[in-house]
């Protein structure tokens, strides 16, 4: 019950960065190119449509910005851990990016001069994230779909689960991969490949994430033979709803909302004073935690606790002009009305700085493999991303990735011959051996686990001690999982069966997360440590690379490229 299908170009993952890197592989080839874009989802559902404050680019500098200045602030937010190359490419990039999907038709918010729209983001020293009201990604992801269709080269497979990329002699041979609706198990062939797959943030009970996002593509190509590179510095948002964990954009603090604790302080001022509500996401994460931890945030359910942030004084005309989404989404979730009450809000799991290594283009160290967006990690993020700069990296190196694979499915005249044992190989793993199992385990359990565990150990502040017992439990989970049971048999829509693959791709993220934290004896960005508060550019200015082996993660070290700026304190 196989099939085989072939393609030039694999595009693994249906988000911002795949979609553009589609398009941008068409243009390239004025359509000549066959191309198919395989999601696990239906493509409109990709987790992109959840981005909601705004994209970051330089529009206009008659106010003293500059790209020069974007860069700085990337570069400074990150706490010096960005390649500093990565960061001009894109600074550069943007402004091409926001007026392409302006000729393409996106709706964007207009001042009152018909200009394109900005407003002020956390980290950045001018008013810089372009918007669509706060439904940003939604908007760009319609846009970018709505181009897409006008090829005819583009094949697109929906609900596919893919279980394996195939590699041999370090060249991508094709994909594994389920067809839900019918069960069959299918190989994907191609000459090239972009990942474009999200991030990982569903390793976390309390995440802004959709449940689907469980880093497929990232430990695929773990497992694969690609190192990942970074994964400690998971970036925690500074207002998840309370207790859903849905976003609340920092646009709310872009549009003039205000942080408050249970005394009814606006307690910013004692930790970022000239950039208050407006500090990098890594420093307010911190601030919010020492207010709760110290006695001065509000009793939450089940232990999450929160501070309020404050929308009232914008007044309901601002917010239904501004925020729509956000007066919707609490008065649906939270039977709340920010017209009239603060929201509920606490730091919550929300993005992955870290992901496949890449090189300043997108490429991989396997030969026909690129990665692009949050899946991705060419290191423009470095250990804590600013606000509206990631929608932004999914535009650019979604074009960039494209370009570059589309020329080298050019100079190749069809696909590289594919050993058939290698898919007989993992259609028996998948089919035989997993359907098969039949143990003591319980994957929900097991999943549910994983979650408290990085809940409670591996947040936004963490200690070696605390490290150390997640590391345990994880390895624990890990041989656990080998008894787990796949209780429905059926091959057409097993979602039982994907939920065990699933669970399998985030032990392994969380393995190769929790192992490059309790490494790292710094603080830096994303990653507090208690027992080493300080930032040690002497020892750790330097990327983390995991590499798979069957004992666990193999680290080892590459230099942060610095061309411009050396690293000084942080402050705002």
């Amino acid at each position: 019950m196989s099939q085989v299908l072939t393609h030039d170009l694999v595009i693994f993952g249906a988000g911002l960065a795949g979609l553009r890197a589609a398009i941008e592989a068409s243009r390239q080839t004025q359509g000549k190119l066959n191309i198919a874009v395989v999601t696990k989802n239906q493509m409109m559902r990709a987790h992109s449509v959840a981005a909601e404050g705004g994209t970051a680019a330089v529009m206009r500098t008659e106010d003293g910005d500059s790209l020069e200045l974007h860069a700085w602030d990337t570069v400074k937010g990150s706490d010096f851990l960005a390649d500093q190359d990565v960061v001009d490419l894109f600074v550069n990039s943007m402004p091409t990016e926001i007026l392409q999907l302006d000729h393409w038709g996106i709706p964007w918010t207009r001042r009152e001069d018909g200009r394109i729209a900005q407003r002020p983001f956390g980290g950045h020293t001018y008013p810089r994230a372009v918007l669509a009201a706060d439904k940003t990604g939604f908007f760009e992801m319609q846009t970018l779909y709505d181009t897409l269709v006008k090829y005819n080269n583009t094949t697109h497979y929906n609900e596919y689960f893919v279980t394996s990329i195939l590699v041999s002699d370090n060249q991508f041979r094709g994909l594994a991969a389920i067809n839900m609706t019918t069960g069959e198990f299918t190989l994907i062939r191609g000459k090239a490949m972009i990942i474009c797959t999200g991030g990982g943030g569903t390793l976390y009970g309390f995440t802004t994430y959709s449940q689907t996002v469980t880093g497929d593509g990232m430990a695929l190509a773990y497992r694969a033979g690609l190192p990942l590179e970074d994964m400690e510095f998971l970036q925690f948002h500074p207002t998840g709803l309370v207790p859903s964990g849905i976003l609340i954009t920092e646009a709310c603090r872009g549009e003039g909302g205000y942080l408050i604790n249970a005394k009814g302080d606006r307690f910013m001022d004692k930790y970022a004073p000239q950039k208050m509500e407006l500090a990098p996401r890594d420093l307010i994460s911190r601030s919010e935690m020492t207010e709760i931890e110290e006695g001065r945030g509000y009793k939450g359910p089940g232990g999450l606790d929160y501070i309020h942030l404050d929308l009232r004084h914008l007044g309901a005309d601002r917010i239904n002009e501004a925020l729509p989404l956000i007066r919707e989404v609490c008065m649906e979730f939270n039977d709340l009305d920010p017209i009239n009450e603060p929201i509920p809000c606490r730091p919550v799991a929300h993005y992955s700085m870290g992901g496949v290594e890449t090189d300043i283009t997108g490429a991989t160290r396997i030969k026909g493999i690129w990665a692009a967006g949050e899946a991705a990690c060419v290191s423009l993020h470095g250990a804590n991303r600013l606000g509206s700069n990631s929608t932004g990296e999914c535009l650019v190196y979604g074009k960039i990735t494209g370009t570059e694979a589309a020329k080298y499915c050019q100079g190749l005249s069809a696909p590289p011959a594919l050993a058939k044992e290698l898919f007989e190989e993992e259609e028996k793993r998948i089919f035989g051996t997993m359907l098969a199992m039949n143990g003591s385990e319980n994957l929900y359990d097991l999943r549910k686990e994983l979650r408290a565990t990085m809940d409670q150990y591996v947040g936004v502040y963490r200690t070696g001690e605390e490290l150390g017992k997640a590391l345990d439990i994880i390895k624990s989970l890990k041989k656990r999982f080998a008894h787990i049971t796949i209780q429905d048999k059926s091959r057409a829509y097993n979602t039982n069966l994907v939920h065990a693959l699933e669970l399998q791709n985030l032990i392994d993220l969380a393995e190769v997360t929790v192992t490059g934290a309790l490494t790292r004896t710094e603080s830096r960005g994303g990653h507090a440590r208690r027992d080493y508060p300080v930032r040690d550019d002497e020892k750790w200015l330097k990327h983390t690379m995991a590499f798979h082996t069957p004992q666990g993660p193999k680290l080892d070290y590459k230099p942060v490229v610095i061309n411009k700026w050396k690293p000084v304190e942080r402050k705002y």
